[in-house]
């Protein structure tokens, strides 16, 4: 019994601390922060679809304010909007209540000269909110209750090395914030920042193919620290580094296919977390076990009038999570492996348009070696978008 108590507790630890992805798409990593990437797949990494490239390839920027209307070069580009995340889940067959999350993201860029152009972009990038009544198959309620959110601030430069080469370079500022209550114990709230840096690149290869490049390091946020009666927890939690490559074919004017591939180094973040704590009833370290994933996305965008664009997306990834981690990420329910998505741009004016998005990450559940225990999820995703240009 004392054996069970002490798994149950640990685990208990585990899906608490770790269960920011229960805003998570691929990981614990939004598959994008605004309508436009969304109805994408997530397929970010080629062709911007607006300013919040900043977020995931800052070479972009360099890449996003084009022609205007008038024939001359737009000077500023902004876009702001809002994303609500639906996120059904249970663990061990019982549901999790707080099941409505809003996302605000916002971006601009402002063109400077020929060749530079800077920008800002700012979103939450990864979240949660668990709220289970009973986690453990041991007798007695086990409520788990959590908040954790990641908001990432970067600003960015962009450079047209030449007609054909764009990089860019953006350094990236998080602040993350968590807090805890189970049967055992309670972590009051905390924040920390954290800082990373980004390359990127894109590369015109002729005037139907580019190809695009982009790193994010790894956000290293100081050691979250709680003060309890017992004396200090402590631990690191950081946020992953992700490598992407992509190509974008136009095969003809009204119609662009963009296929990217990511890898998200979850297993230098979330493999073994180490805890610094009194003792009792804090462990010394919560073994996770959350492996890289490759993340694959597809998306389309067809250009179907002066006024509407039509865009679609699917996206895959392995959950990061398998059967033998089951135990230790019972609030982790980070296991969505499809996502399909389907959005439309509207022309309001030469300044203005807006942008909506349905994102759907169909069920997946995740069973632990011994079928006792189990994580499942499924999403869905709305968000809105408006784009201002002059």
């Amino acid at each position: 019994m004392l054996q069970l108590r002490t798994t149950g507790l640990c685990a208990a630890i585990a899906l608490g601390l770790a269960s920011q992805s229960a805003l998570a798409t691929n990981g614990d990593q939004m598959t994008a922060l605004s309508a436009p990437t969304a109805a994408m797949g997530g397929a970010t990494i080629v062709a911007p679809r607006d300013a919040l490239t900043v977020l995931y390839n800052p070479a972009g920027v360099a890449e996003l304010v084009g022609a205007s209307e008038t024939g001359g070069l737009n000077e500023i580009r902004m876009d702001f909007g809002f994303g609500l995340l639906n996120p059904p889940r249970s663990v061990n067959g019982t549901d999790s209540d707080s099941d409505l999350y809003m996302i605000p993201s916002g971006a601009v860029v402002f063109h400077v000269n020929p060749r530079l152009f800077v920008g800002m972009g700012m979103g939450g990038v990864s979240g949660m909110g668990v709220n289970v009544p009973d986690v453990s198959p041991a007798p007695g309620n086990q409520p788990i209750v959590t908040t954790k959110q990641v908001f990432r601030l970067s600003p960015a430069v962009g450079f047209r090395a030449t007609d054909r080469l764009t990089v860019g370079a953006s350094l990236n500022i998080g602040y993350q914030s968590i807090a805890l209550s189970t049967p055992a114990f309670a972590l009051p709230q905390n924040q920390q920042f954290g800082f990373g840096a980004s390359l990127g690149a894109i590369f015109k290869i002729n005037d139907r193919l580019q190809a695009g490049f982009t790193y994010i390091s790894k956000l290293d946020i100081d050691d979250m620290q709680f003060n309890t009666s017992a004396g200090k927890v402590r631990f690191d939690m950081d946020m992953p580094a992700t490598w992407g490559v992509g190509l974008a074919f136009k095969p003809r004017p009204d119609l662009l296919l963009e296929f990217d591939v990511k890898r998200i180094l979850f297993s230098d973040v979330m493999d073994t977390v180490k805890v610094s704590s009194p003792g009792a009833p804090y462990p010394s370290a919560l073994p996770f076990g959350w492996a890289d994933q490759t993340v694959y996305a597809l998306g389309v965008r067809k250009i179907m009038n002066p006024k509407n664009t039509l865009l679609a997306g699917i996206n895959y990834g392995k959950s990061p999570i398998g059967p033998e981690d089951v135990p230790f990420n019972l609030g982790s329910t980070a296991v969505v492996e499809k996502h399909l998505a389907i959005g439309l741009t509207h022309k309001w004016s030469k300044h203005v348009r807006s942008n909506i998005a349905y994102t759907r990450a169909f069920n997946n559940k995740v069973t632990s070696t011994d079928g006792k225990q189990s994580i499942e999820m499924h999403q869905n995703q709305l968000n809105f978008n408006i784009t201002y240009t002059f």
